[in-house]
């Protein structure tokens, strides 16, 4: 086991031969240094899906990551993706250095770690365009609210390349989706020159409305055609992790107004 603290540690996972990441006793990261395209946790394997989707097989792409737990994503995308240039952006100066240090990245990974908020280094980037910008950080209630919202997603989406895709995981601690339906409305609305949001979530969680992970997704790397929405909706329920749920945007639209309801 290795810690720097009672906040951050590092331990076997017990259940494969991977790691995990704990902060503040809640595991937050899985990593499997053999394989680094075996990713555990579903709401990042619903993202990588869309990764795989948006872009032909082994094409290296520019990612911007906000958050990034132990490196699970940015490990993923250099063993699928090597040439890829990744930039994550972590607010404790202390977790990556422990993370690459116990649990090295695969060789020849190209990244760059920016130490900050995350909202102000992404303003510090105004001319940096990304293929893809992944946000995967606690927020909900009061905790950092100023990472949420239209104007943090504009921002997001400015930062896109044209066929850029940015990938916004919500944690949902509640029963009932009240923030979840929050942000991904937000997200809509400031996406609406790409059709709108996609969802993807476990079924029940979508269902029930129960407490779990969504990631919405909006970009001009994902189509605005209704015929190539669906081809691309089938793709990704098939791929899983299942139970799936794919919402086009139109479907997520259907989805917020049933909430609401």
């Amino acid at each position: 086991m290795s810690t720097f603290s009672e906040h951050a540690k590092i331990i076997p996972a017990g259940f494969d031969d991977g790691w995990i990441l704990e902060l503040d006793g809640d595991v937050q990261s899985h990593v499997d240094l053999v394989d680094p395209s075996v990713i555990r946790f579903e709401y990042l394997h619903r993202i990588a899906n869309v990764i795989d989707v948006c872009w032909p097989a082994t094409q290296p792409i520019k990612v911007l990551h906000l958050g990034a737990g132990a490196l699970t994503l940015p490990r993923y995308i250099q063993a699928t993706r090597p040439g890829s240039h990744q930039t994550v952006v972590e607010l404790d100066p202390r977790l990556i250095p422990l993370v690459v240090d116990e649990l090295p990245l695969p060789e020849g990974t190209h990244l760059d770690v920016v130490t900050g908020d995350a909202r102000a280094q992404v303003q510090a980037m105004e001319m940096h365009y990304f293929d893809a910008v992944v946000v995967d950080i606690f927020t909900g209630g009061d905790t950092a609210a100023h990472l949420t919202g239209e104007d943090f997603y504009r921002e997001l989406i400015d930062r896109l390349a044209p066929q850029g895709v940015l990938l916004v995981n919500i944690g949902e601690d509640e029963d009932g989706l009240q923030f979840f339906t929050a942000q991904a409305r937000a997200l809509h609305t400031v996406a609406r020159e790409f059709q709108g949001a996609w969802t993807l979530a476990d079924a029940s969680t979508l269902v029930h409305r129960s407490s779990g992970n969504a990631v919405v997704a909006a970009g001009g790397g994902l189509p605005i055609d209704d015929d190539a929405q669906e081809v691309l909706r089938s793709r990704l329920a098939a791929a899983g992790p299942h139970p799936a749920t794919v919402l086009t945007p139109s479907d997520t639209v259907s989805l917020l107004e049933n909430l609401n309801g």
